[in-house]
């Protein structure tokens, strides 16, 4: 406790840096996963090389990729955007199948009511569709948010700043405290984001939130006459 409490400013530029780190694959893995998924779904003879190449992808370790990755795109191995590109493609290996997934679940009779309304196929995707999707696409975000946070400590490993330093260098120098702190700073970190995705999705899906039933009424005695 004594290190924590001497340590408040390491622990909270450590959080910045995770955060940093953190947001862009988030987002950047959403706007080419709903495409990819939205392609792999209209296009059946493509949805399995799409959603194959997906969870091949996934399965690369983190580490090697982060590690192989500097020699692909010519970046230094101390760079951040290792990082960055390693966790995106490992939200869009995730999101794919979600898209994928979500689209199919709107129900057919929808689409042909919106198509027999005069909705092109775009239009019909953005306003019918996608918006249908929301919830499982949300769901989706929730898994990639949370295991983005937690990957992003694989970076300390190879120098690259985050609460993972915090492991690495409690590990380093013996000091237990600076480890459990890394710790519970990432999963408090993963629930905010959890908990910021929830308040976007009842923002922007309104029609979402559960309505509570009309409470029965009592009916009212009748004496005999």
């Amino acid at each position: 406790m004594t290190w924590v409490l001497a340590n408040l400013g390491l622990i909270w530029a450590r959080t910045l840096d995770h955060v940093v780190l953190s947001l862009p694959p988030i987002v950047i893995c959403f706007v080419i996963a709903v495409p990819l998924g939205w392609f792999a779904r209209r296009y059946r003879v493509s949805r399995g090389i799409i959603l194959t190449g997906a969870g091949l992808l996934y399965a690369v370790p983190s580490l090697p990729l982060i590690f192989v990755l500097p020699a692909v795109i010519g970046t230094s191995l101390l760079s951040p955007v290792n990082v960055i590109i390693a966790l995106t493609l490992y939200g869009i290996a995730l999101m794919v199948r979600v898209v994928t997934d979500g689209l199919d679940s709107v129900d057919a009779d929808v689409r042909q009511s919106a198509s027999a309304m005069g909705y092109s196929t775009w239009s019909r995707f953005w306003q019918v569709e996608l918006p249908l999707s929301g919830p499982v696409l949300l769901a989706g975000m929730r898994v990639v948010a949370v295991s983005t946070v937690s990957l992003v400590t694989v970076g300390a490993v190879i120098g690259v700043q985050s609460l993972g330093s915090l492991f690495t260098d409690g590990f380093q120098r013996g000091i237990q405290a600076e480890i459990v702190a890394g710790l519970v700073a990432t999963v408090a970190l993963a629930l905010v984001f959890d908990g910021a995705l929830v308040l976007a999705g009842r923002l922007l899906m309104p029609w979402t939130r559960r309505v509570a039933p009309p409470k029965p009424s009592v009916p009212l005695e009748v004496s005999a006459a």
